[in-house]
């Protein structure tokens, strides 16, 4: 897969979280943190004041992208997870 080199705004909401999901489905599975682990990422995360429309303000990256490999943490200073 090559990189995109298009900007969020032309990009459709649908074909990037189709693009979001090819990335943690093409994860290894020895990088791939397990399912519930993922879902107990993303679920802290809904709650944190630092998600703005799936993206972390605290490090700018897409929470579902970095929550999807096992050996992240969360940028925050209080690391909720």
């Amino acid at each position: 897969m090559s990189p995109c080199r298009c900007l969020l705004k032309d990009t459709p909401e649908k074909e990037l979280m189709e693009n979001i999901r090819e990335y943690i489905s093409g994860l290894d599975d020895d990088i791939r943190a397990d399912e519930e682990v993922y879902q107990k990422r993303l679920s802290i995360c809904k709650r944190c004041g630092s998600l703005m429309d799936g993206v972390c303000l605290k490090c700018g990256c897409y929470v579902e992208m970095r929550a999807a490999v096992k050996n992240n943490r969360c940028p925050s200073e209080k690391r909720y997870w």
